[in-house]
């Protein structure tokens, strides 16, 4: 008797044990008292469909206590398709609060888009300011000129799913101011008159296609870059003289070619007089007093040159 009291205790606890893992009592508590009709079949059947009921019926009744008609399958149905419920019924309350007309079906569609819908509800009522990174111009007399533009956005629900992001639109303005800095003839225009920039580049319709409607371009900062004409013509002079340098180099090469090929003719000659004078001694052409007498010319010729060459020095 006492076993059987026991094995049904243990019974009735497994069973409990059981119940309470596979229903969120808490839960289905807390929606009762918000007046969030959720029957306990329908947290079960998130169990076994793997869904986390909390992450389902506490948006719920976050929204059926903003005042919002929502339904429990619709949400159940964005978490199954991999959405943040959270953030999406955050972004009905939102919009609701503002008087936007946001459907739980486009919501949802921007959020499983992977756009930040809360966000995208936010801008549409307050602006955003996006800071651009560094942008930099030629201006027509070679000066670069750099610039930071900071544009005012909001957002436009109705073009967020299928329209081009934050990126295209900073890209855009980019080519504009480039384009516009470009056009300028001197940089000086530019810094005297840095509206002209944003003008030109707002009248421009960049936020066509895109998930935004641009509000203003406004220029953060403008600096003065490198001078790049001076540039290319400090590197074309270089590279001038660089071939003035070859050609003089190969210039001077053949004449120390040519110099040495004369010294080699010369050496050559010179090398055929002891020749020519023996064969003028043995066929009688040159006497000997004759061979002496050209020597004694040649000793004073070379006297007569290095004298000359030391007077010279002496003079500098």
């Amino acid at each position: 008797m006492y076993i059987g009291s026991m094995i049904i205790i243990l019974l009735i606890v497994i069973v409990l044990i059981a119940f309470f893992s596979l229903v969120p009592v808490g839960l289905w508590i807390s929606a009762i008292s918000a007046r969030v009709p959720v029957g306990l079949g329908t947290l079960i059947g998130m169990r076994l469909r793997r869904v986390i009921p909390s992450r389902v019926v506490k948006p719920l009744i976050k929204a059926i206590k903003a005042g919002l008609d929502l339904e429990v399958n619709q949400l159940e149905s964005h978490y199954l398709a991999g959405g943040d419920v959270d953030n999406t019924v955050d972004a009905l309350i939102a919009a609701h609060r503002a008087n936007i007309e946001l459907d739980f079906s486009r919501a949802a569609a921007i959020d499983l888009a992977g756009r930040d819908v809360l966000e995208a509800v936010q801008t549409s009522v307050t602006p955003k300011v996006i800071r651009t990174p560094e942008f930099t111009g030629v201006a027509q007399n070679g000066v670069e000129v750099k610039v930071i533009t900071q544009i005012t956005v909001q957002s436009n629900i109705e073009r967020i799913v299928g329209g081009a992001g934050e990126d295209t639109v900073i890209a855009r303005v980019g080519e504009a101011v480039v384009s516009t800095v470009g056009e300028t003839r001197e940089h000086t225009d530019v810094l005297e008159n840095p509206n002209s920039i944003s003008k030109k580049v707002q009248q421009q319709g960049l936020g066509d296609g895109t998930a935004y409607a641009i509000l203003s371009i406004d220029i953060a900062e403008m600096r003065i870059g490198d001078n790049i004409k001076a540039k290319l013509d400090i590197e074309k002079a270089n590279a001038d003289m660089e071939v003035a340098q070859a050609a003089a180099s190969k210039r001077k090469a053949e004449a120390i070619a040519l110099e040495q090929e004369n010294r080699a003719a010369v050496v050559a000659a010179e090398a055929e007089v002891p020749r020519a004078l023996s064969h003028a001694l043995e066929s009688g052409k040159l006497g000997v007093m004759d061979y002496y007498q050209m020597k004694n010319v040649q000793a004073d010729t070379s006297m007569r040159e290095s004298i000359a060459g030391e007077d010279s020095e002496l003079s500098k």
